[in-house]
């Protein structure tokens, strides 16, 4: 029987047999870990205080970015956090102190964030405004705003080391005073269109001594969107003051947190 008939009787016996040809399988998905931190400040400071959180997190190799939020209102803080995510080359997880946890929980839905993390953050849902946050809660008396004419607030000066930053030193809680970055009032006011934490994987870091915001409430929230919940003995400026707590937590994230790359 010559090669032909060795053909012909090969293909003959795969259409008998229902045997087709093999095909290229589709790509497998594969995971991608997550080597960038973005990271977002709250009211009244800005993101120098991320120094030791960025110190930790660039020598265990991560890539951190720190927004700078120019507190004119949530949609141009988020404008700038989503500048932030367009810088990343891969998944980052999206990290925001105080007034920083509404800014990510509105811009956390950018397909590069994998995870989000809440320090001592306010995380309002989709068609709620971060005021509402507050209701039914007490905020501690040391916790005093000043609000000038124009809508911009400010911690009362003769309280922040009580009410922001008192586990600081003096002479860091009256930088913290002065450099105080004021935040328009009436972005607390302004309702979400999104919620990143209904589909995102989220943590919490609790200051337990932090006097901006009700005990209750900050667990409260971190309850409703299903945080992983991490306490340490802190101010409101814990960002600042436990940064290896912090990044320890951030670092958790972006190890837990994969996304499915082709």
């Amino acid at each position: 029987m010559n090669p032909m008939s060795n053909s012909i009787l090969a293909a003959a016996a795969a259409t008998i047999l229902g045997l087709q040809p093999a095909q290229a399988a589709d790509p497998v998905p594969t995971t991608q870990s997550v080597r960038n931190v973005v990271l977002v400040h709250g009211a009244f400071a800005d993101g120098s205080g991320w120094r030791g959180v960025y110190d930790n997190l660039t020598a265990r190799g991560y890539k951190v970015t720190i927004v700078q939020n120019p507190l004119t209102s949530l949609a141009d803080d988020v404008a700038a956090t989503q500048r932030a995510l367009a810088r990343q080359d891969g998944p980052a997880i999206l990290v925001g102190h105080s007034w920083g946890g509404t800014v990510i929980t509105e811009a956390g839905n950018d397909p590069k964030v994998a995870g989000l993390v809440y320090v001592s953050a306010l995380s309002p849902d989709a068609g709620e405004t971060t005021a509402q946050q507050y209701t039914g809660y007490t905020t501690p008396p040391e916790f005093v705003l000043d609000v000038h004419s124009d809508g911009f607030g400010y911690v009362a000066p003769r309280q922040f080391k009580a009410g922001f930053a008192a586990d600081t030193s003096d002479a860091d809680a009256a930088f913290m005073r002065d450099s105080q970055v004021p935040i328009a009032m009436s972005a607390f006011a302004t309702k979400l269109t999104q919620a990143a934490w209904r589909s995102k994987p989220s943590w919490a870091v609790i200051a337990t001594d932090d006097k901006a915001f009700d005990q209750r409430m900050l667990h409260g929230m971190a309850k409703k969107i299903g945080a992983k919940v991490t306490t340490v003995a802190a101010s409101h400026a814990v960002f600042m003051t436990q940064p290896k707590v912090v990044s320890e937590v951030i670092d958790e994230a972006a190890r837990t947190s994969r996304t499915a790359s082709r």
